[in-house]
């Protein structure tokens, strides 16, 4: 379980299983989505499977995750998702109301998302060979003229702002998973980011990098990002938004809210004579309300995440091995 959780183990398994079998400069670059070019236009290709357990929580459903998720990982491009493809794997045995519902969902997440499915597969497995419903998409879409988002572009001096409240979506999930109690209903944060990507954007185009801090969380995230683009970065813990309810219930679980996924944050690196003007855009944006700034990138301990506590020490933010929260998308 552990090599999908979006940690360590998970970079293990495609640095030394996939890419050396697949090969390719495109696939090296281990971005959330492909950018490659096409009939003079460069065209952004991500692919995204999902087997949340269980398939309705607080926020939404596995039908909205299949939606969000693929349209954020494009969005991570620059790119605004214009089609999707939908594959289903169902379980012998679920319902078909159950399927409808997802479906229902699945469709009215693509229209709020501005997206089209068109075209789709269908299988089904034996009973006790899936999970009820398993689901993957795929998608495509336009990365602007100017847009360039790669994490090595990331200079010393950066700022790294994160877009809201972290941890929401995996708390969600475990709570009803575990029919756990915190005082107040969580609910997951899952939304597609697109719209606010567009408004980070029109303010420049000259952002560095984004990454929507899912599996693993923001640790995760930013570790990818320092490793890739061969600087440090510096975040200071006691800038980092965590909600009470979210932190209560990771003190109660013994889980750090940074290793927690989400499924409507984006973590950007901005260059710092932009960072307040993009700030202020995003501020403006219902996604975007709680945005602020949490860091920086470095040239010093390249590769490496470092938060600075409230107490005055730092402590190393590691890649995280596995999952803390399995079957979270």
């Amino acid at each position: 379980m552990g090599h999908g959780g979006g940690g360590a183990l998970s970079a293990e398994l495609v640095q030394h299983v996939f890419a050396p079998a697949f090969g390719g400069d495109v696939l090296a670059q281990l971005t959330d989505s492909a950018v490659v070019p096409l009939g003079g236009a460069r065209l952004a290709f991500s692919t995204d499977s999902f087997v949340v357990r269980p398939l309705f929580f607080p926020g939404g459903s596995i039908g909205d995750l299949a939606v969000n998720g693929t349209v954020n990982d494009l969005a991570m491009s620059g790119a605004r998702a214009a089609y999707l493809s939908c594959g289903f794997i169902l379980e012998e045995g679920v319902e078909v109301p159950v399927v409808a519902r997802v479906a229902h969902a699945l469709g009215a997440a693509a229209r709020a998302a501005g997206v089209e499915v068109v075209t789709g597969d269908t299988k089904v497995v034996e009973a006790g060979h899936g999970d009820g419903i398993y689901i993957n998409t795929a998608g495509i879409g336009l990365v602007p003229a100017g847009v360039d988002l790669r994490p090595q572009r990331v200079v010393p001096g950066d700022a790294v702002i994160v877009s809201g409240p972290i941890g929401v979506h995996g708390v969600a999930i475990m709570s009803v998973r575990e029919g756990l109690e915190f005082g107040v209903e969580i609910e997951s944060d899952c939304a597609a980011l697109g719209g606010l990507v567009e408004t980070m954007l029109a303010v420049t185009p000259d952002l560095h990098v984004l990454r929507d801090p899912t599996r693993g969380g923001l640790a995760a995230a930013l570790n990818e990002i320092a490793v890739a683009s061969g600087t440090g970065v510096v975040v200071q813990e006691r800038d980092i938004p965590v909600p009470p309810a979210v932190a209560n219930a990771c003190a109660i679980l013994g889980l750090d809210p940074m290793y927690v996924a989400n499924e409507g944050k984006l973590v950007a690196f901005v260059p710092r004579e932009h960072a307040d003007s993009v700030l202020e855009a995003m501020r403006a944006h219902p996604l975007g309300a709680e945005a602020t700034v949490i860091g920086e990138a470095v040239a010093a301990h390249p590769g490496m995440v470092v938060a600075r506590t409230g107490l005055g020490g730092t402590r190393v933010v590691d890649l995280p091995i596995g999952e803390q929260l399995p079957r979270i998308c």
